[in-house]
């Protein structure tokens, strides 16, 4: 009897928080409202449901029924960047996605998608109420329409190891020398910290792989698409590292996407433009721009990448075509050639305008001319309109921005925006030197066999041979279309 009465009162809960909550969805997801923006941070609408998601999402769970969950997981992120990319790509309002819908993306994809939704909670901590991280959700729909569902325990990490999961996050990068601290614009690297990296990696790895390890593909070159959330997005999922001491990257082939339907919206587009353009763009090492790093200061020179040079004409070479070097890589320059490139390389500085009010974080140092600034700015690339097949931004953070309940804005996004289906950022500050070589390893991979995912992949297991730190091979992710 007290079961029942439990369950009776979860589903009238279930049918309110349904009520208030789905209406709101389908009238945003069918709005054009988001889609006409041309400002990819205009303040969520959807932002302000995600409370309610998490709520809902628990309650279908707690009644077995790991489906609907995952649709309403699906349903409550980047909505923007799904409707930017629907009103781009045709005049057709676009709807959140069934089930059979997201096992038809993992099909149409011939990947497993791996879905992740944190789920907070109220605690009464030492009298008071705290909202702290509760469980972790993860969804795992193969492309043979298999669906599995895991729930893993958050609580004892703040309850007995006094940490939470974003500064498990933090503490991982640090104990490989990356600091998430901004110096002159620039994720600052540090010597390698004293907490074991062995021990923060794995310990990822535990809450994030681990549970999901048996429904997972054994081919290595399996294609895997993990749909990261809030703080995920800052892990480097190459390096979590299993009790064995093996790399995620050396068992598996992954990229990760903004969310399902976005991955789905980024396919159709691959699929309209493909063949379309036909040129490649390769930019090494512009005559770096000066920068004022905060409002009212003076000035000051960029740095230049003498390796990201020697990159960039090593990958020219691999395509039989010219890189566009030094005074020649103006911002001017390189806007008119990216409509008519199918590949897009950028070698050079990033994320210089964290801190000069901008409203999309990120932006790529390229030469002035008296036609332009030299830098080319999150907003600018938003207005764009590309035919690319791949971006590469083989420069610092470009795989960051800033963290909303509508996903990364930043760099990424303004290419999906402006038409890229594929785009591989860094998700630090990176070496001159070692990004060369993993580059030029990319791209002689990728030559050979147009498997974006694949060619990182092998390109990160060569790196790390020469190269053994995470922090020197594990930084670039591939975001979007394989």
């Amino acid at each position: 009897m007290k079961k029942f009465t439990i369950y009776f009162v979860q589903s009238i809960c279930l049918g309110i928080l349904a009520i208030a909550y789905l209406p709101n969805i389908n009238i945003l997801a069918n709005s054009k409202i988001l889609a006409q923006t041309t400002n990819a941070d205009q303040p969520s609408i959807i932002e302000t449901k995600n409370s309610t998601s998490n709520r809902l999402q628990k309650l279908l769970i707690d009644q077995n029924k790991p489906e609907a969950a995952l649709e309403i997981s699906e349903r409550s992120r980047n909505r923007s960047l799904v409707n930017i990319l629907s009103d781009r790509l045709s005049s057709s309002a676009v709807t959140p996605l069934s089930t059979e819908q997201i096992k038809q993306v993992a099909k149409q994809q011939n990947s497993t998608l791996v879905q992740y939704s944190i789920i907070n909670d109220e605690f009464n901590i030492a009298g008071k109420k705290q909202t702290r991280e509760s469980e972790l959700y993860i969804w795992v729909i193969q492309p043979s329409g298999d669906i599995a569902f895991r729930s893993v325990d958050l609580k004892p990490l703040w309850q007995k190891q006094n940490i939470s999961l974003a500064d498990l996050i933090t503490k991982s990068r640090q104990s490989i020398g990356v600091s998430s601290n901004y110096t002159k614009g620039r994720i600052k690297v540090s010597p390698v910290q004293t907490t074991n990296s062995r021990d923060n990696f794995q310990k990822l790895h535990k809450l994030l792989i681990a549970p999901i390890a048996d429904v997972l593909p054994t081919q290595a070159d399996a294609h895997i698409i993990l749909i990261p959330q809030s703080e995920l997005f800052l892990v480097p999922f190459a390096a979590l590292k299993d009790t064995k001491g093996k790399y995620l990257i050396e068992q598996h082939t992954i990229a990760t996407a903004p969310s399902i339907q976005a991955l789905d919206l980024l396919y159709q587009r691959q699929q309209k433009n493909q063949g379309v353009a036909k040129d490649v763009l390769i930019v090494g090492n512009p005559t770096m721009p000066s920068v004022a790093l905060k409002p009212g200061e003076p000035p000051q020179k960029v740095p230049q990448l003498p390796g990201a040079e020697k990159e960039a004409k090593q990958i020219a070479a691999i395509f039989d075509t010219q890189a566009l070097t030094g005074d020649a890589a103006t911002e001017t320059a390189v806007i008119q050639k990216m409509p008519q490139a199918k590949i897009i390389h950028l070698a050079t500085q990033g994320a210089f305008n964290e801190s000069q009010g901008k409203n999309i974080p990120g932006a790529l140092a390229l030469a002035q001319s008296n036609q332009d600034d030299g830098l080319l700015t999150s907003e600018e690339i938003l207005n764009l309109k590309l035919q690319a097949q791949l971006v590469v931004l083989s420069a610092s953070d470009t795989a960051l921005g800033k963290i909303t309940g509508d996903g990364v804005l930043g760099l990424s996004r303004s290419f999906f925006a402006a038409g890229v289906p594929s785009v591989i950022g860094s998700l630090w500050y990176v070496s001159d030197n070692e990004t060369a070589f993993l580059m030029t390893e990319f791209y002689q991979k990728f030559n050979e066999n147009p498997d974006k995912a694949a060619a990182l992949r092998h390109a990160m297991l060569a790196t790390m041979k020469k190269y053994p730190n995470p922090r020197n091979w594990a930084a670039f992710t591939l975001i979007g279309v394989l």
